[in-house]
């Protein structure tokens, strides 16, 4: 029987070094390897020891590009573990960052990582000739979360505005006003991305059932927190119960774990969060949800590029809503600890998917960490649509452009592989 090795590395347009590796023998693959080639990073390990107020300086370090997820997990962990309970409006400002860096990272994948393969070029460089115009709004919507982010967090990366109970500063009543009119501004490109999206072709090939997590937001709209994780099969999990729902483990040929729900791969990001949450969709973000969204998204990952778009719009909508409402409410004091010792775990939507943070603090020191990352939850779930996308394309003696095939697939994920190599004990067998 005929053997052929396909490795890709490495993997372009992805944030992180990574890989892939497929084995094919004869008209089937044997074998699918997404490999994440970075070293450990053993941060959790790192705040052991440290005070909350380190920890808070220390985790974000895991990224650079979604920093604030991370700082915003930890943020909800930390508080759970030592009382501290933030006033509402602190709530909205910290809704204001996370939708920045919502907005910054969706831009950054869907314009220059992602839709350069479905518009048939290279790279967005080379899309500007006929999409000038998208190349031009989508640096300046990118530039809009970038902005956001510096505003709130103090600076562009590792910010270290954000504290225990609240923030450092605050942005003033002119630079929120300025924020929002910015936001409205950049509202109907987001909306004319929807209308390019919907003339595209997606591809069947790749297509299977898989399950989708998310956090369920604590009201009733859309959201980026929860303090339940809500699944596919209908049942709500709470977040500090996520060893029990989510199976880690490790595998040789990557230095980040994975993660099983109910035996068996599953996804998260931003395509889970349409699926499971699109009910609660409003205003233009439900309109394009509407004009997007059809039953294959269940069976097909490219379609996170989609979702990812739907998202951008409601990110931009809840940008105009919460500067109403922060317009309209007084400074907030920064909310006191109440325990010096306990436990807690914080979960937020990532712009990649679900993030945990959970801490054990005595004394005023981390005597325990423990971070999961959306990247790590869903490796499985990609290696399981390369297989069945490659067993497909072979089937029908479609092997022409295989490799670019796959990397779509990954791409399609966004995965963010620095944050998902950090404490691993790899095995090999």
């Amino acid at each position: 029987m005929s053997k052929k090795e396909i490795v890709i590395e490495p993997l372009a347009r992805v944030e992180g070094h990574g890989g892939i590796r497929v084995v094919i023998e004869g008209n089937k693959i044997s074998d699918v390897e997404v490999r994440i080639l970075e070293g450990p990073r053993l941060f959790e390990e790192l705040v052991v020891g440290k005070t909350p107020e380190e920890d808070l300086s220390i985790v974000p370090r895991i990224c650079a590009i979604c920093n604030l997820s991370h700082k915003y997990a930890a943020l909800r962990g930390l508080e759970k573990a030592l009382g501290v309970t933030i006033p509402n409006v602190t709530q909205e400002y910290r809704h204001l960052m996370h939708n920045g860096e919502i907005i910054e990272s969706h831009s950054l994948h869907l314009y220059f990582l992602a839709l350069p393969d479905f518009l048939g070029y290279d790279n967005a460089v080379a899309m500007a000739d006929k999409y000038g115009d998208v190349v031009v709004k989508a640096l300046q919507l990118k530039k809009f979360g970038n902005k956001i982010m510096r505003m709130m967090g103090g600076r562009m990366i590792h910010g270290e505005n954000p504290v225990l109970g609240g923030f450092g500063k605050l942005p003033s009543k002119k630079a929120l006003i300025a924020i929002k009119k910015e936001a409205e501004e950049l509202l109907p490109f987001a909306m004319a991305t929807i209308d390019l999206l919907a003339g595209l072709e997606i591809p069947n090939h790749i297509e299977r059932e898989t399950q989708f997590l998310c956090c369920k937001p604590t009201h009733e709209g859309y959201d980026y927190y929860g303090e339940f994780f809500i699944t596919s099969d209908g049942k709500e999990h709470p977040v500090e119960n996520y060893k029990e729902v989510i199976i880690e483990r490790t595998v040789s040929h990557s230095f980040a774990k994975r993660g099983t729900y109910n035996g068996a791969p599953f996804t998260v990001g931003a395509i889970a969060r349409i699926i499971l949450l699109r009910d609660r969709l409003t205003g233009q973000a439900k309109e394009a949800c509407d004009k997007l969204f059809n039953e294959r998204w269940h069976r097909n990952p490219l379609y996170n590029n989609f979702a990812q778009a739907v998202e951008q719009v409601f990110s931009l909508e809840s940008v105009i809503s919460i500067v109403d409402k922060l317009l309209e409410s007084d400074t907030p004091e920064i909310a006191q600890r109440t325990t010096e010792t306990g436990s807690g775990t914080g979960a937020v939507e990532a712009p990649r998917g679900t993030l945990i943070h959970s801490y054990k603090i005595k004394d005023g020191k981390t005597t325990y960490a423990d971070f999961i990352t959306p990247t790590a939850m869903f490796l499985d779930d990609v290696e399981a649509f390369i297989r069945t996308g490659g067993e497909n394309l072979l089937a029908n003696n479609q092997m022409e452009n295989i490799e670019l095939k796959f990397e779509m697939i990954v791409r399609a994920f966004d995965p963010c592989i620095s944050c998902s190599a950090h404490l691993v004990e790899v095995v090999y067998k």
